[in-house]
């Protein structure tokens, strides 16, 4: 696990907040399956409360295991479905340092302990919970939450493998205190907790006619085409065409005069640090779109994959975008483009695509040129951009993909 993005703020005692707890909704301002964008902004919102915040992620293969942000002042985390980036579980990991708020009652942080009794007494009665003796762990569920609790050695007889009761107290009077809090998705009825248990949480239904994680299609020197809203946006569209199509763009900026150019000899004059082309962000789909500044008509489009461990990461969210090539191989047949239900991975490329692959479909293309976003300000090195026909992708040096450029030739 790679761990970024460590930043504080003098000032702010360590653990002293009280935060709500929403059974099967989320804590705080952190709701089950927000992107994590929208968990960065509302870090941002409050920097005086969450001053010291890391984010882990594996670098090697970033969707195998979670995107995790970490508060460790104050014992909490976010997991993060690393493929549609959207979170699935909140870990308290240690509830002495976060008091939480449920029902008007405060539970956990230094001055209330979270134990069996106090548990029971806040959240009523429930069915037996489960005991892991490899763990020493007895976890108790309710709906859309769950509190383990370590068992003593000497007390492990009180418990069973799989579903067990135990008692309030041991007989020693002693009560079991609250080692973990998982806040999960109730609507599918698993259980989640410690170890194995973990796994079974996953980020809520998106609701229906949701554009997030939207399909995006590409045909190759052709067009984009939205899924779920249905929208054609061609090569050649206007401003005022994509404007009708997608609403207003979340950002528009002028291009600085393009890197690439030196690499071309059809014009040596100097370039300016501005041209007069211009882009239209749309950050919350995960696209730009590039127009001519003299014809006003697409010239290109970038899709974004929003891996970590890539400079903009976090600038934008994820394009779900489908690429197909126009060779008769990924492109599709009888109609503008195919269901992507009926088309194998291996003959389109995705943003789970590997480099390595992409160059199996679309064969080698030769040597890459080297970006680095300006070393000074971009700490994970640089990338490499590779060119094909209509198309170049640019490569993290773990192989995944981190943007696609569309064009026209």
């Amino acid at each position: 696990m790679i761990q970024r993005s460590v930043r504080r703020c003098e000032g702010t005692a360590m653990g002293a907040i009280v935060i709500d707890l929403r059974p099967g909704a989320g804590i705080g301002p952190f709701n089950l399956g927000m992107p994590i964008s929208e968990a960065f902004a509302q870090i941002e919102q409050r920097p005086n409360i969450y001053d010291v915040v890391h984010v882990k992620y594996l670098e090697e293969e970033p969707l195998k295991l979670d995107i995790v942000i970490s508060f460790p002042d104050h014992g909490f985390h976010l997991r993060f479905d690393p493929w549609s980036q959207r979170l699935r579980l909140i870990e308290v990991f240690d509830v002495k340092r976060l008091q939480m708020r449920y029902a008007k009652s405060l539970i956990g942080g230094p001055s209330t302990l979270a134990t069996f009794v106090a548990v029971y007494a806040l959240f009523g009665p429930t069915f037996p919970g489960t005991y892991d003796k490899d763990r020493g762990v007895y976890s108790l569920f309710y709906p859309g939450l769950s509190f383990a609790f370590p068992i003593p050695l000497q007390y492990t007889d009180c418990c069973h493998d799989g579903e067990a009761e135990l008692p309030l107290e041991f007989p020693d009077g002693t009560t079991p205190v609250t080692s973990r809090v998982s806040i999960y998705d109730k609507s599918s009825e698993s259980k989640v907790g410690v170890g194995a248990l973990m796994t079974k949480a996953l980020a809520p239904p998106l609701p229906a006619g949701s554009l997030y994680m939207e399909e995006v299609h590409a045909k190759l020197g052709e067009e984009l085409w939205f899924t779920v809203g249905g929208q054609h946006i061609p090569f050649g569209a206007s401003p005022q065409d994509v404007w009708t199509e997608l609403g207003r763009p979340c950002g528009i900026h002028q291009k600085q005069v393009d890197q690439m150019v030196i690499h071309s000899a059809s014009d040596p004059r100097p370039r300016t640090t501005l041209c007069g082309d211009y882009f239209y962000n749309y950050f919350t789909r995960g696209v730009d779109i590039l127009f001519d500044g003299q014809t006003h008509k697409i010239k290109k489009f970038v899709l974004h994959t929003n891996y970590p461990g890539h400079a903009d990461f976090n600038s934008y969210m994820k394009c779900n975008f489908v690429i197909y090539d126009s060779d008769g191989k990924l492109s599709p047949i009888g109609g503008p483009f195919q269901d992507s239900n009926t088309i194998s991975t291996k003959h389109c490329i995705t943003p789970s695509t590997k480099w390595e692959q992409v160059k199996d479909v679309l064969g080698d293309s030769g040597r890459a040129a080297i970006q680095t976003q300006g070393s000074t300000s971009n700490p994970f090195g640089s990338t490499f951009v590779y060119g094909y026909q209509n198309v170049a992708f640019e490569v993290m040096k773990n192989g995944y993909i981190a943007t696609v450029t569309l064009f026209k030739l």
